[in-house]
Formats: C-alpha cells, structure tokens, sequence
C-alpha cells in the first residue's frame, strides 16, 4: 500500500514538473516580447529626445513660398527676391507678351550705351510723331530740347516723341538703334524678347515676365535710369514755356514705398503692364505684372505683393539648439 502510494506521489510530482517546464517556455516568450516592446517603445523616446536636441530649430511665420494668400488679378506675374535671385511669386511667367512701353527701359540703356553728349539739344521731328496709335504729346514738332530731358521724360512721363527722337539721333538712326536694341537683349540673355521700335507702340515689342526681371536688373545698374524712373515730377521748359511732367507710375510719390526702379506701359494689346525694383523688409525685390486691366489693377497687384512679402519672413536660420 506504501509503496503503491509513493509511486503515485512520484508520478504526481514527474506530471507537475513536465507541466510546468512546458508552461515555462512559452510565459518566458510572452515576458520576453512584453519586455521587447517595452524596449521599443524606450528606444523610440529616446530616439526623439536625441533628434529634437540634434534638429535645429527653425521659426516659420509665412512661407513665401504658400502663395494661396496672395492673389494677383495681372495675367502674368514675377517676384523675385534681387539678392538671391529666388522666385517669390510667378504667375504665367514664361508667357511671351507684348510689353508696351516697358520697351523704353532699353531704349534708355542703348542710348547711354553710347555714351553720347547728355547735353547735347535735339529736335522733334515729323518723324517722331505717333501714326499707329494716334498718341497725342505735349512735345509739339519742331520742339528744342537737351538729350538728357528726352531720356527723363521717356522714362518718367512715357513720353513716346522723346523716346523715337532719342533712337533717330543715334549713329545710324532708328534701324540701327532697334538691331543695337536686340542685341543687347541677347547679350543680357533674353531670349523671349524682341524689339521693333524704341516707343513700345507696337504690339510686335514681346518679352516674358521671366525676361523682364532680368531686364529690370540689368537697367537697375545705370543711375541716370534709376533716378529718372523714380522721379514724381519734373518742370521742363517746352517751346519757351515751363510744363509739369509726371511718372506714370503714382507709386513713386507714396511714403510707403521704396521703389529703386520703375516704369510702366500701355496699349491694348498688351494691357497694363508695371516693373519695379523696390525695397520690402530691406531687401531688394523685383516685381513684373503684365497685361493687366481696369484702371487700378496693377497698382492694385503690386500693392497687394508688397502687403504678402512684407507679412511674411522667411526662415530664420537654423541654429543648433
């Protein structure tokens, strides 16, 4: 009877530990991968902890680059920032229009090209007088008046007659003028961009707005064209009496603006049309609006980029936290 009893206390025991080496195993798996995630889930914060203090922080009010805020009513649109050449805003800029009197930023660097007399006195001719638009101008034929003032009021006022009187009295006159306008165009790079009269009359005058900035840049450099195009008004005596000339660009006389460039443009097959180089958040930036309609449209345009890059800064630099 003993004996029966120990055999099976002694099988009883054996059936316990086999159980519970087989549970064994399988609970030291569940502990191992519970232990395992619980290792993960560490390393994860860990991980992040070493990345935030690694990643430099950076400070974002606008982007620039989310242009959704900014709308422009101007079929074609560049804004560049000068200084980096980093393009802000664009809006059909490879698009190759008619540039109206935009043309008259060239005709000025061709005429100072040649280094001619500034004082030098020219005369209105027949010659200079508008038959394809029926411009009217307050520059009667006959009208007497130094080179240097035709150049302003080409650039400030738009004034057509001086624009056609500056390329007639060029070596060579007006066809060797336009071919010295092309060329240069070529020598800037702007391969959108073509030139057939010094005025901007002619809708067959074309450029892109990618072109135009460069344009914009490159007379941006000539101080005569800087201050010219940025002058309010300017008292010029005409045939013995003094007239009040004033930039087509009301722009210039705002306190709000700092404008290093400008110059504006107009007929119908182009629209309305302004390129300025002006000063937001102290860095120079250069605005092209194209084909535009309605009276205050681009004024309206440029006012509205000036708001979007001024309230927007861009990136501060990144710096190791």
């Amino acid at each position: 009877m003993r004996m029966r009893m120990k055999r099976t206390i002694i099988a009883l025991f054996a059936a316990v530990s086999v159980a519970t080496l087989a549970v064994a195993p399988i609970n030291a798996e569940a502990a191992g991968k519970k232990k395992s995630v619980s290792v993960k889930k560490s390393n994860k914060k860990v991980h992040k902890v070493i990345a935030a203090k690694r990643a430099p922080r950076v400070r974002h009010h606008m982007a620039l680059d989310d242009a959704t805020s900014l709308s422009v009513q101007s079929a074609s649109a560049l804004v560049i920032d000068q200084t980096s050449g980093s393009v802000l805003y664009e809006k059909n800029a490879q698009a190759v229009l008619p540039i109206a009197s935009i043309t008259k930023l060239m005709t000025a660097m061709v005429t100072l090209d040649a280094q001619p007399g500034m004082d030098e006195v020219l005369a209105i001719g027949e010659e200079d007088v508008d038959t394809l638009k029926g411009t009217r101008s307050r520059l009667t034929v006959g009208t007497r008046i130094s080179r240097e003032e035709l150049l302003k009021l080409a650039l400030m006022s738009s004034e057509n007659r001086a624009a056609s009187a500056l390329s007639r009295h060029y070596a060579g006159g007006r066809p060797a003028f336009v071919a010295a306008m092309n060329k240069k165009a070529q020598t800037l790079g702007l391969t959108e961009t073509r030139f057939e009269d010094p005025t901007g009359l002619t809708a067959a005058n074309v450029s892109s707005a990618r072109d135009l900035a460069r344009m914009v840049e490159a007379a941006h450099r000539y101080p005569l064209i800087r201050q010219f195009t940025t002058t309010s008004e300017s008292e010029v005596q005409v045939s013995g009496r003094t007239q009040t000339f004033r930039n087509t660009n009301q722009l210039v006389k705002s306190p709000s603006w700092d404008i290093g460039l400008s110059k504006t443009g107009y007929i119908n097959e182009a629209g309305k049309c302004l390129v300025m180089q002006a000063w937001f958040n102290n860095k120079p930036t250069v605005i092209v609006l194209l084909d535009s309609w309605g009276k205050l449209t681009r004024i309206g345009d440029a006012n509205r980029i000036k708001r979007w890059v001024e309230s927007a800064a861009l990136p501060s630099t990144a710096t190791p936290g």
